[in-house]
């Protein structure tokens, strides 16, 4: 029997099979275009997810029929407007971004995008801003593209304020390849794995940099 490691997707996709598969399952509008440069034209750290993973976000949310949802780690707005897009009629997305600049440039996106009635775009240290933002949940799903060596902490709160079929989603789970290192945020993205796995029905999903996903699931299922 072949070893099923050989068998990995990324072994068959070629530049151009990737190309059509974006284009089939998910062609970019005006809005995601613009957020998606938003990073380049304006000086900010070209950090955001990759056009499949916009949509992984999107498919999910929808998948649990998310109406209440958090971002920790704004950007100029890409992910938000992916997960606002999942969001029914009188769904909310709060989103936290710790740099006053990017927030400005995110508020101009999705406002441009039509999304400002949908979207909060919240300025400060997630670490300061959850603890008052608990009143508006429980949360049908908390996204995490933040500062990495706080990732177990910012999972502690979403455990503790997801309802039951909620989602938790981080990131850059493999840490850019550094994740089983002796540093500090190392330590910290571990903690998050391993909590998760302690607490969610979870993966992690082998996008390029890994973003991991757990279920919030009652706990006498």
């Amino acid at each position: 029997m072949a070893d099923p490691s050989s068998r990995a997707g990324t072994r068959y996709a070629s530049a151009q099979i990737l190309d059509w598969v974006a284009r089939t399952h998910h062609p970019a509008d005006a809005g995601l275009n613009r957020a998606f440069v938003a990073p380049a034209a304006h000086g900010m750290p070209e950090i955001q997810l990759g056009p499949a993973e916009g949509r992984l976000l999107e498919l999910l949310l929808r998948l649990v029929g998310a109406r209440k949802v958090v971002e920790i780690g704004t950007l100029a707005g890409y992910s938000a407007l992916w997960m606002v897009r999942a969001l029914p009629p009188g769904g909310h997305l709060w989103t936290l971004e710790s740099d006053a600049e990017h927030a400005s440039v995110a508020r101009e996106v999705i406002a441009d995008a039509g999304y400002s009635q949908q979207v909060t775009v919240i300025e400060g240290s997630a670490v300061d801003i959850l603890p008052k933002l608990s009143d508006s949940g429980p949360f049908c799903a908390v996204f995490i593209d933040a500062d990495k060596a706080r990732y177990d902490r910012y999972g502690r709160w979403a455990s503790a304020n997801l309802r039951d079929g909620g989602l938790l989603i981080g990131d850059n789970a493999y840490l850019f390849g550094h994740l089983l290192e002796d540093r500090e945020d190392a330590g910290g993205m571990r903690r998050f794995h391993q909590e998760m796995a302690d607490h969610f029905l979870s993966l992690c999903i082998p996008t390029p940099d890994g973003l991991a996903v757990g279920l919030k699931v009652p706990r006498d299922a």
